[in-house]
């Protein structure tokens, strides 16, 4: 993307990795952050807008950085729902942008700083992205939950278990995930009370020891065809129900994602795709409100 583009409209890109799919803005050559709730929701319109499960924004990588924040980054990441919400955390959109800045810079490993923190993402030579989506967050307190509860066994009809990767998820495990009602179940339990900041909802089934089928229902979003913080969340959680090893791969909707949980942290690695460079009229944009 060319950031310097004098003409009117703003630039975007939409990409995708493994289905779940992005709008991207560029705003580093920009005075400030230029996505605000109203443009989120009008951008993921898939009728009106552009359309997206999440909306991430590209940043420069000093200033506005969560308080404390210390270390170098390359850029930093924010990431919107198609409802005009913030997420704390979108692992494919990390890959994906990545992927965009890596080859701007020519370069096969960045840094990024997000809610979470610093974030580190690298090219495998088989052209796939990995990122290191940190420790995942276990205590009922950092997901968050509610009031503390036991969050491997959480007390909801059907045993799920809660795990934080910078957002709340909610991991069922179940006969056969393509038999579930994701549209029917998923957004009762995004709303859950136990859930103070609502949460994303995972069914997975296991299809062998070091595989497992997943299907997602995305806060703010809904359905989507892939979840890469979902994922990495998954894979922890079959890890600590005894189901399957630290290294996982995940069967999407979408595609597969790689998972692997090390000592530095949760590792996601799988496709990206850039599928077009547009640019958002100044009609669309002055309509937003």
């Amino acid at each position: 993307m060319n950031r310097d583009d004098p003409n009117p409209g703003l630039p975007f890109v939409k990409m995708h990795g493994a289905g779940n799919d992005f709008v991207v803005i560029d705003s580093r050559g920009r005075g400030s952050a230029v996505v605000t709730p109203a443009l989120a929701r009008a951008l993921g319109d898939r009728n009106r807008g552009v359309g997206f499960d999440q909306l991430a924004e590209i940043r420069p990588p000093s200033g506005q950085g969560p308080e404390g924040f210390a270390g170098a980054a390359d850029f930093t990441l924010d990431f919107w729902n198609a409802d005009g919400s913030r997420a704390g955390a979108c692992g494919n959109a990390t890959r994906c942008v990545s992927d965009l800045v890596m080859r701007e810079m020519d370069r096969a490993e960045i840094t990024l700083r997000t809610e979470r923190g610093l974030l580190r993402a690298v090219r495998g030579a088989d052209g796939r992205v990995s990122v290191n989506m940190g420790p995942p967050q276990l205590d009922w307190d950092e997901i968050p939950l509610a009031r503390a509860e036991d969050t491997l066994h959480l007390p909801l009809a059907g045993d799920p278990v809660a795990v934080g990767m910078g957002n709340p998820h909610c991991v069922f495990f179940v006969a056969d995930a393509e038999a579930e009602d994701v549209a029917g179940r998923g957004p009762l339990i995004e709303r859950d009370p136990l859930f103070p900041q609502r949460t994303n909802v995972e069914f997975a089934s296991l299809i062998a020891p070091d595989r497992l089928r997943m299907r997602v229902w995305e806060r703010g979003a809904g359905i989507t065809l892939a979840c890469g913080s979902g994922a990495c969340a998954t894979a922890v959680a079959a890890h600590l129900r005894g189901l399957t090893g630290r290294r996982v791969g995940l069967e999407l909707d979408g595609g597969t994602l790689e998972i692997d949980w090390r000592e530095d942290g949760v590792w996601m690695t799988g496709p990206t795709a850039l599928v077009f460079e547009g640019r958002l009229s100044a009609a669309f944009l002055d309509g937003v409100r």
